[in-house]
């Protein structure tokens, strides 16, 4: 859990950098002149193009230099039947990466505390991450007395035990904005912002302000906002003053070296990641293939949340790839999996012996925020003899 975030901001750079014990595990980095996901633009149809199966889709102008991506299917939406030139409002759902760009959803949520405003929606769900069930349940009769007409709803895990009449008020509030935001449209032209997300320090203290106790800032103005609940320490170059550029560097290396001489090697490639574990070194008594792969299946979750590794991701541990060698490391990465913010699924043991996940892919990854393909080697790493 995270107990500290540090936070720098420097030009149109920010970072923000979670804590656990002294150690990184997560990091967001965002170029406030970029669009982020969450983000919602009117956008101008440029171009319809025939996918596969008889879809389409549209390549969209929403001001970036490259045009974002939209289905023209969509869950719960009628198909869009548009023309090149027409405006349509659109939200980011995953952001600009590598070559590709961002690719865009008609189906707008809105994010508050304790509940997502989904306009286009007609039920109500509730966080599967609630435990108590007849809580859950209570929640989601509060909110489905307070919604009118045509919406949907989300109760997030921070609702439980919030009094009734703040939910009700965020509900209220988060109705007024998407009104806000429609009334904004009709008065502009595309390509137009119509909406910019909250910051990313304040959705990282919201996810982990059980465990958080400090933040550590370059910006004074902050501790008016948090210093009442949280230590607040300000530092003009924080991120070196807990050493997190190296730390950073350390996680863009291809292999993590685990504490019994093994090591698991990542690599990130334009259709899956794929780690294996490797015994390496390992040759201590208590080194076996049972401890390597629990010890690997560790460091994995850990990786895949510093590192944003998301997608397909296909990991090969060590020895027998039978599943009664492998069900207490499958167990375990279901258990730690299903606590990540991002929507995570442990598909389990596939007919080639790999261990198979799909993390919801919504932002770039580390690599791809941080480095950019070399050009001579053309992203393999290697070069001719």
């Amino acid at each position: 859990m995270i107990d500290t975030i540090v936070f720098e901001k420097k030009n149109n750079l920010l970072r923000v950098a979670g804590l656990e014990n002294g150690k990184l595990a997560e990091i967001e980095i965002v170029n406030i002149n970029k669009a982020t996901e969450g983000t919602i633009f009117l956008g101008r149809i440029t171009k319809k193009i025939e996918l596969a199966n008889c879809k389409s889709g549209y390549f969209v102008d929403i001001g970036e230099e490259k045009e974002a991506f939209l289905n023209a299917e969509e869950y719960g939406l009628d198909e869009l039947k548009a023309n090149e030139g027409q405006e349509t409002i659109v939200q980011i759902a995953q952001e600009e990466r590598a070559e590709k760009g961002a690719r865009l959803s008609r189906a707008i949520q809105l994010a508050g505390k304790y509940v997502v405003y989904c306009p286009y929606r007609m039920n109500i769900e509730v966080s599967a991450k609630i435990e108590d069930k007849l809580k859950a349940e209570e929640y989601k009769k509060l909110v489905w007395e307070n919604t009118t007409g045509q919406e949907g709803w989300i109760v997030r895990t921070t609702a439980v035990n919030q009094k009734e009449n703040v939910i009700i008020k965020e509900m209220e509030s988060l109705k007024e904005l998407f009104d806000a935001i429609r009334a904004k449209a009709r008065n502009s032209k595309a390509p137009q912002l119509l909406y910019a997300r909250e910051n990313a320090l304040a959705e990282m203290v919201l996810r982990n302000e059980k465990s958080l106790q400090k933040i550590v800032a370059n910006d004074h103005n902050l501790e008016k906002i948090f210093g009442e609940d949280f230590e607040f320490e300000y530092d003009i170059e924080p991120f070196k003053k807990y050493g997190l550029d190296e730390a950073l560097n350390e996680a863009l290396q291809r292999d993590v070296k685990l504490k019994s001489g093994g090591r698991i090697t990542i690599e990130e490639t334009r259709a899956c990641v794929a780690i294996d574990v490797d015994s390496g070194a390992d040759t201590k008594a208590q080194g076996s293939i049972g401890h390597l792969n629990m010890e690997a299946a560790e460091e994995i979750v850990k990786q895949i949340r510093l590192r944003n590794l998301s997608g397909k991701i296909i990991i090969d541990f060590a020895g027998h790839s039978e599943y009664r060698f492998l069900k207490n490391v499958i167990e375990f990465l279901e258990d730690k999996l299903s606590k990540d913010y991002m929507k995570t699924t442990v598909f389990g043991l596939s007919r080639a012996g790999n261990v198979e996940i799909v993390r919801a892919r919504r932002k770039p990854s580390l690599r791809d925020l941080l480095t950019e393909e070399c050009s001579n080697c053309c992203g393999t790493g290697r070069v001719e003899k």
